[in-house]
Parts: C-alpha cells; sequence; structure tokens
C-alpha cells in the first residue's frame, strides 16, 4: 500500500510536503544503514514529479545505476519496509522488479538507462501503445560519460520514438555563464507553439530555393548555439533546460509538456547533491564522501563504524606509491572510483602518470595497452563487478597484443550489502578462458606488497584480485611470488585444504574448528597452476578442499579438476566451497555467508 496515495491527485504544497517526508525517512534509515545519500537525496524532488505526472505500474520508470530510487521506493508501496533498507532479507539499494511492480528493471551499473528506455520504447511501439506509455529514464551527469549512452540516444534520436530523458546534473553545471536566457530559449524551443511553428516551417521551406532553407536554419541554429542543449538536438533529441530540479512545479510543468511532445526529449534538471541535508551539500571532497556511506550520527556527520583492521585496497594505495616513487614506468588508470580503488594517493602525487577516466572502463581498459607498448607499467585498477564492462577490451586490445597490463581486482568476492549487481564473483571464470592472462592472487597484507611487485615487473597481461574490506589471514610470509608457483602454509596429513586469495585465511579458520590435521596450500596462481607441488601432494592426500570467493563454474575447483583430469590422475575425491550456480543476494556479509553454507563452523561440520 502506498502511504501517501496517488500523487496525482495531490497539489504542489502537498508534494513539496511529502518531499520533505520523504527526504527525512531517507536520512533517518540511511543514517543507521548505510547506504547512498547524496545522490537520492539530490533526486527526490524529480522523482515527486515523475510520480504526479506518470504511473510507474504503466510507464517504465528506468533508473541509472538506480542507486538514487529511494524516494521511488517511499512513494510506492515500500514506506512500511524502508527500515530494512540493503539488509538481508530486506529491501535493495537498487530497483529490483521482484521487489515491487512498481520497479521496471534491475541495475546496479551506470549507464545503461537510456539503452533500455529505447527498447523499451521499441516494444511500445510494437505493441501499439504509444498514446498509452512512455518510458522516462533518469540518468545522471556523472553516467553521461560512458559512450554507451551516446550509441543510445544515437539510435533513439534517428528512429524518434517517444521517451523522456530527464538528464539529474548536480555537478557540470552546464550551462551556468548563461543559465537564465538558455532557461527562457530552451522553454521556447520546445513549446508546442514552437515546435507548431518549426514543422510548418520545414513543410513550407521545402518549396523554396536552397538559399532560402539555408537563411532559415541558419536562424534556427543560432538559437540553439546559446543553449546546452545543442549536442543532444544534433543527435535528434528535444532539449528543454536547464531547470531547478528542486522546483516541483516547474519539474512537473515540464514533464507535462515532454509527454505531449511524442518524441524523444531530454529535460536537463539541475540539482544539490544531498538536498536537505546541510552536512552533506559540503563542497569538495566531502561530496564524494557522502555519495555512499555507513552508518553515521545525523547531527554532526561523523561515522559510527567501529575502527576496523587495514583495508586491502589501503594497503593496494600505500604499495602503489611506493612503486610509482621508485619507477617512473609505473602508471595507472581507474574509472570513476579514484578514492573505492586507492588511487587517489597516486592521482594526487603525479597526476600526469594516473589517471580517473570517469565511467568509462572500456576506454580505460584499451587506453592502458598502448602506454604497456611504449615501455611503461600501467596498473589498471577497477572494481571486480565493473572490469565485466571492458571484458571484450581485455581480451581483443590487451591480451590479444600480449601486453604487460596489470589488471588490479578490487572488491573480489562477496561486498555485502550493495548485492547481486556488485559482488566480485566472476573474474576468476571469465579471465581464466583468455589466452596469454596469468592469474594470480594474494592472501594477505604481507603477500599483497609481494603480488604488486610481481606484477610490476611482470611482461605480459595479469590479474590479481584482492577482497573488500581487510584480509581474513594475518600470514606475514615474505616469500616473492614466483610464476605458477604455490606456497604451502601448514604441512599436515592425507587432507589437502587449497586456499585462493583471500580463501586462505578462511582454511586457516576452518582447520582450526576440525580434529585433523590438513596441509594448507595457497595456490598463489590459478593460471598457470603449479604442477608440480599440486602431483606431489595427489600422492599422499586424496580428500581436497577448495576455499575461494569466487563461483564454481569456471573457478578454481574447475581448474583444478581439469588439470587432475589431464594428469589422468582419478583419485582424488575433490570437493569446493564456490558460490552455486546463482546470483548473489545483498546483506550483511556474515547473515549471506550463512544462508551460502559457508561460514567457517558449517564447512567444519560439511567435512567432519
Amino acid at each position: 500500500m502506498n502511504k501517501f496515495g496517488d500523487l496525482k491527485t495531490k497539489d504542489i504544497a502537498e508534494l513539496e510536503d511529502i518531499a520533505r517526508k520523504v527526504r527525512q525517512k531517507i536520512l533517518d534509515t540511511v543514517s543507521k544503514n548505510g547506504g547512498h545519500l547524496s545522490s537520492t537525496l539530490g533526486a527526490t524532488d524529480i522523482i515527486i514529479a515523475m510520480h504526479a505526472v506518470f504511473d510507474a505500474t504503466k510507464n517504465p520508470f528506468i533508473f541509472d545505476v538506480s542507486h538514487q530510487s529511494y524516494a521511488h521506493k517511499l512513494v510506492t508501496d515500500r514506506w512500511d519496509k524502508f527500515d530494512t533498507l540493503r539488509q538481508f532479507d530486506g529491501l535493495s539499494g537498487y530497483t529490483k522488479p521482484k521487489e515491487s511492480n512498481n520497479d521496471y528493471y534491475m541495475a546496479g551499473h551506470s549507464s545503461t538507462s537510456i539503452s533500455l528506455a529505447t527498447g523499451a520504447a521499441k516494444a511500445i511501439a510494437l505493441n501499439g501503445e504509444e498514446d498509452e506509455r512512455v518510458p522516462l529514464a533518469l540518468i545522471g551527469d556523472g553516467s553521461m560519460s560512458a559512450g554507451m549512452v551516446y550509441e543510445a540516444m544515437n539510435e533513439l534520436g534517428d528512429r524518434k520514438y517517444p521517451a523522456i530523458i530527464i538528464l539529474n546534473d548536480n555537478e557540470m553545471s552546464i550551462a551556468s555563464p548563461i543559465g537564465a536566457l538558455s532557461r527562457i530559449l530552451s522553454q521556447t524551443m520546445a513549446s508546442p507553439f514552437y515546435q507548431k511553428f518549426k514543422k510548418k516551417t520545414k513543410e513550407m521551406l521545402e518549396s523554396l530555393p536552397n538559399s532560402a532553407t539555408y537563411m532559415a536554419k541558419r536562424v534556427e541554429e543560432s538559437f540553439q548555439l546559446i543553449t546546452p542543449g545543442i549536442l543532444f538536438e544534433e543527435l535528434g533529441l528535444e532539449y528543454i533546460g536547464p531547470i531547478d530540479g528542486h522546483n516541483i512545479a516547474s519539474l512537473i510543468e515540464t514533464l507535462k509538456l515532454a509527454k505531449e511532445m511524442k518524441r524523444p526529449v531530454i529535460i536537463h534538471v539541475q540539482t544539490t547533491k544531498g538536498k536537505g541535508y546541510e552536512v552533506a551539500e559540503g563542497a569538495g571532497s566531502s561530496k564524494e564522501h557522502w555519495h555512499g556511506v555507513g552508518a553515521f550520527d545525523i547531527a554532526s556527520g561523523d561515522s559510527l563504524k567501529k575502527p576496523a583492521p587495514v583495508a586491502s585496497t589501503a594497503i593496494f594505495a600505500e604499495k602503489l606509491v611506493e612503486l610509482a616513487d621508485n619507477d617512473d614506468k609505473v602508471v595507472g588508470v581507474t574509472a570513476a572510483m579514484p578514492s573505492g580503488t586507492g588511487m587517489s594517493s597516486a592521482i594526487a602525487k603525479y597526476p600526469e602518470r594516473f589517471w580517473d577516466v570517469a565511467i568509462a572502463e572500456q576506454h580505460a581498459v584499451t587506453s592502458m595497452g598502448p602506454l604497456a607498448k611504449e615501455g611503461f607499467k600501467p596498473f589498471c585498477t577497477l572494481y571486480s563487478t565493473f572490469l565485466q564492462r571492458g571484458y571484450d577490451q581485455v581480451i581483443h586490445d590487451i591480451c590479444l597484443m600480449n601486453l604487460g597490463v596489470a589488471f588490479a581486482i578490487d572488491r573480489a568476492g562477496l561486498v555485502g550489502e550493495d548485492g547481486e549487481t556488485h559482488q566480485g564473483v566472476f573474474d576468476i571464470s571469465f579471465l581464466r578462458a583468455i589466452p596469454n592472462m596469468t592469474i594470480f592472487a594474494p592472501s594477505s597484507n604481507n603477500t599483497m606488497k609481494l603480488a604488486m611487485e610481481f606484477a610490476k615487473d611482470f611482461p605480459t597481461p595479469c590479474a590479481f584480485r584482492y577482497p573488500r574490506g581487510a584480509f581474513s589471514s594475518q600470514d606475514e610470509d615474505n616469500t616473492p611470488f614466483e610464476l605458477g608457483k604455490s606456497r604451502v602454509v601448514t604441512k599436515g596429513s592425507n587432507i589437502l585444504f587449497i586456499g585462493y586469495g583471500n580463501g586462505v585465511g578462511r582454511a586457516e579458520e576452518v582447520a582450526e574448528l576440525i580434529e585433523a590435521t590438513p596441509t594448507i596450500l595457497d595456490l598463489r596462481f590459478v593460471k598457470p597452476l603449479d604442477k608440480k607441488e599440486l602431483l606431489e601432494l595427489a600422492q599422499t592426500h586424496k580428500r581436497w578442499y577448495v576455499f575461494s570467493d569466487s563461483v564454481k563454474m569456471g573457478g578454481v575447483g574447475s581448474a583444478l579438476m581439469e588439470f587432475l583430469s589431464e594428469e589422468r590422475v582419478y583419485d582424488i575425491e575433490l570437493t569446493t566451497f564456490e558460490y552455486e550456480d546463482k546470483f548473489i543476494t545483498h546483506g550483511n556479509t556474515k547473515l549471506v555467508e550463512e544462508s551460502l553454507g559457508i561460514l567457517p563452523k558449517q564447512l567444519a561440520e560439511k567435512i567432519k
């Protein structure tokens, strides 16, 4: 049941009051549960206006990334459940059709919304429903940095399917120098009178000499040149804006206008990130901080997180600067996540050698190829889930050329509250199939540094993964990484625990809970495998257990089974505790692990 009823029946004062209540609910909940804050506060008025004009169960509401959709959840059917946001068995932090029929599509990666809207518009046209339905896509200015957006706009503008794209501009201030004039001109050019006039003029000019047509076009283009919408107009989209994204009356009026145009329209809306919460509205670096937060004190804005062990990302950040200090050939790239991936320090110290290329993973990967070819050592640093977006580039532009780019894969394994769209569980499987790719993983803070030293000097493509948060193993081994070499952590008998990456720490925890004394092997390399060591262990250890934060299909267990089959070793009983073939839900990591049956005590019972 919707707490506020049908927003289309409310007047402006009521809608503004609803917006205030929604913002307070978001603030109260996120301060306890953590989540995305500044973007969703900034988009609240836009979402209220969308619901005041359109029915979300009939018109596809498509949210780019969808982490800004909290207000959408609150004004549909999830007010009473909102306190469970991002918790295990609770509401997702993203749109999710299984959660509500008000959610059209599931999305957690950026820059997909206009493609989705184009597809929805095609389906609506094929069903003959253009007069009844129109897709709406809400996209942030940051997402506009990805090429997929322009591919979609290019087709949408060419085919003229009715669709409304709302560009939520909260940082770029595209037209601030001439905002007032631009707003008047843009709204005039999008008005029914102007559009009708333009159509009639075009029909008339078709019968006139070319010189007259040329002069008329120049007049129209001169108006477009002093608006920020010329790019969109050239792509075939009608442009309205910029308008105030916190003026609900203006938003409603504009949406109604766009609805009547029956063409693809982009509405340029300017908003303030963190709107309604003064602490989050601050300028500078604090804005990135308030994008995604843990629990915090509302009054002060101070984090309520308890001190945690040093995260693997922090170790990466420190070591990367050290490598760059000692070798001016070390360079690096990230895609809109300099803080999240730990590359901020390197960018700050060496801005000419480390780059943030915005939300453009494909470009990030490909652009590092020529640097490797020219003798530099690129570290391409991406979250596991986002590396998926550059998969073709890894194959075609790096591995095919056998170039020495090192892929530093952050957030490998479970990531907790972000859920299905962000779990970093596929990278081993999809990279292992690529020729020329070497794949390895550190298991502790110290081995992280050793892995990076190996990667720096490795001449061909390689990838190493590490978890969100801290490593579970405290191992301080100083054995350098050597291509295809594993390391025995603990010597035992009969039972072999094979750990890969953060799985080594899990193997150590499980070993403490069983009566037997297993041999624990830090596999280090999943491609190539340490065949010599594994064949020797196969002579004395007939039960193998695999620990890795990755999916079973194509994962570490698969690599070992393929190896045993190739070597015709048939007397090994191999069990892998990798993830089953299904998408993994959101929630506290420990609760998610318990639901998967992979907590150390659960694994110990299975082994017993």
